[in-house]
């Protein structure tokens, strides 16, 4: 068999209610063997899908009086009265009922099905899933319900408009509606026994990866990470250096008033730099406008481009930035931090796609691009180079005072209202983004002065998911200390949270000052704010930062109130493809 990797496996971090996991839920057997007697119950897997198609196993030790869920789940939702929200899949039946169901997203949701009705305990449930057009389907001991055929693409047991959450992360889910115990193993393809409930059958996916009890249908993978996707541009394992860490990275360093030359991973194109332990502004330079030529921006304040002092950067190298030895970025007794990103290493090219003609350097491998124009004071359209549909960008008009605007894919208003990072608020007028969402070729721009003044300069920041790399994306917060778990596909090396339905300020985690997982938290740092890092009750975003994600450990109102809808950013450490856990 070839090397596989990690396999999928049953988490407990991610359940679906803010009062779980019950303490008479037991996960056993390297978290693939879970058992239950708690009613309305249900958790998630390690993996979450946004492309390809997945096979799973599910070996029923105890029925729990025949109320099963079994299926796929936003991991946005909650349960309600036995159902868990955002859910497709199949539901048990009531012991004596005779119906077995169709669980399909939202009440009432249930279609009564055939060949589900007598669930016993020794069954294997099979799960194929086509997350690239929403179809599922289910089997039972290798006949596949309601004639389904997913190697033919026939037939599946739910699809199309009954996917009403269609287009975010979506993962396997397990659960119940009864308090009679239920016992269910799963085998991603690392057990075929199940274990030792029953005999190995050895069955590999296309790719050879896994062991599975029936032979999973042709073009459906074991969830393991020698199947995830990853693009071979930014693939660690290659031989280029076009892995994450040499996309975005941080370095640190001690003022202390002399010229000095910070190792980084790269040449960096956009640098966000400030101290963390003392008050200071945002400074934010790029080789499009020269970091070498010190034109900054700040990101905390609404003042149009000024020059550093001093000659603050003195000089950009393929794995070297070099300061002066000037106060603003070097002065003794402050710890500094630069947040990198990866461009084009400054050469920029003009691009015609829009109505309005940009400035454009791209990095269409890490999926990010610098982006100039002169500002037409109406309404058109800005090429953004980045061939694929951007998710985030950050406009600010450099010749006057004036708001930086926020474009997110999940703000408010379809992402068509702006965020303005500036302030802990948002800005619900639609002359920002013209009302329309970007594409793979052009964002849209109102005549709103903070993103299209007449005669000024403005610069763009877009980026857009790339897997393995980065994700922007959203979550419900539950206003618990086991908060939500949010599935990046990566170990996150930085990401920042917002609130978007009411103010807040723009939390910034990262591990090169959040070192751990502990009960303290990383300090407090805000995109909106000049504070130093603060610690203690006040300033806690405590958090753990996982192989695949981020768990949320705090109930603090900035990442998680009951309720509250909040947009992230995130860029990665390592991919989950690969072993990272921290």
């Amino acid at each position: 068999m070839a090397s596989s990797g990690n396999f999928m496996t049953w988490s407990s971090l991610w359940s679906c209610d803010s009062s779980y996991p019950p303490s008479s839920n037991v996960f056993s057997g390297g978290n693939c063997r879970y058992s239950s007697s708690n009613s309305n119950n249900g958790f998630g897997a390690t993996y979450s899908f946004l492309s390809g198609k997945w096979y799973w196993e599910v070996y029923i030790v105890a029925n729990g009086n025949k109320q099963l869920i079994l299926g796929v789940v936003t991991p946005e939702t909650k349960i309600v009265s036995q159902q868990l929200w955002n859910t497709v899949g199949i539901y048990g039946v009531t012991s004596g009922s005779g119906i077995g169901y169709k669980l399909i997203e939202n009440s009432p949701g249930f279609v009564e099905i055939n060949g589900f009705d007598d669930i016993a305990n020794g069954d294997i449930v099979q799960l194929a899933f086509d997350r690239d057009n929403y179809k599922l389907w289910v089997g039972r001991n290798n006949t596949w319900l309601e004639s389904g055929n997913p190697a033919g693409n026939s037939n599946p047991l739910i699809s199309g408009s009954d996917f009403a959450f269609q287009g975010g992360a979506v993962m396997p889910v397990i659960g119940q509606g009864s308090s009679s115990t239920f016992t269910m193993v799963l085998n991603a393809g690392q057990d075929d026994t199940f274990g030792g409930e029953i005999t190995a059958a050895g069955n590999a996916d296309g790719n050879g990866h896994g062991v599975f009890k029936y032979a999973p249908p042709s073009g459906f993978l074991a969830p393991c990470s020698a199947n995830l996707p990853i693009s071979d541009d930014i693939d660690p394992a290659q031989t280029d250096d076009d892995y994450p860490q040499k996309q975005f990275f941080i370095s640190q360093y001690a003022g202390n008033l002399t010229n000095r030359t910070i190792t980084t991973e790269a040449q960096p194109d956009l640098i966000f730099i400030r101290t963390y332990d003392n008050a200071q502004d945002w400074y934010v330079v790029d080789s499009s406008r020269g970091i070498t030529d010190n034109k900054y921006l700040i990101t905390n304040k609404t003042d149009a481009e000024a020059t550093l002092p001093q000659s603050n950067f003195q000089s950009v190298g393929s794995t070297s930035v070099g300061i002066s030895s000037g106060t603003y970025l070097n002065s003794t007794g402050a710890n500094y931090q630069m947040w990198m990103w990866r461009a084009n290493g400054g050469t920029t090219a003009s691009n015609s796609d829009g109505s309005i003609t940009s400035t454009v350097q791209a990095n269409t491998k890490a999926g990010f691009s610098i982006v100039t124009w002169t500002g037409t004071g109406s309404a058109g359209t800005v090429g953004h180079g980045l061939g694929a549909v951007p998710k985030w960008i950050i406009v600010k008009n450099r010749s006057s005072v004036k708001n930086w605007a926020c474009y997110h894919v999940d703000g408010n208003n379809g992402g068509t209202r702006a965020l303005l990072l500036n302030t802990d608020g948002v800005d619900n007028a639609s002359s920002y983004w013209n009302s329309t969402q970007p594409t793979s070729s052009v964002f849209s721009i109102g005549g709103a002065t903070e993103v299209n003044e007449s005669s000024s300069n403005m610069v763009a920041y877009c980026w857009t998911n790339v897997e393995g790399m980065q994700k922007f994306g959203s979550y419900k917060g539950n206003g618990n200390a086991d908060g939500p778990f949010i599935y990046l596909g990566f170990r996150p090396a930085m990401i920042f949270f917002k609130r978007t339905d009411s103010t807040s300020g723009w939390t910034v985690v990262d591990t090169a000052r959040y070192t751990a997982n502990t009960s303290n938290g990383p300090g407090r740092l805000e995109f909106n704010l000049s504070n130093a890092e603060t610690t203690g009750s006040s300033a806690l975003r405590e958090m753990d930062v996982l192989s695949n994600g981020i768990k949320i450990r705090t109930s603090n109102g900035n990442i998680n109130t009951d309720g509250g809808d909040y947009v992230f950013g995130a860029w990665a450490e390592v991919p989950f493809r690969y072993n990272n856990a921290r």
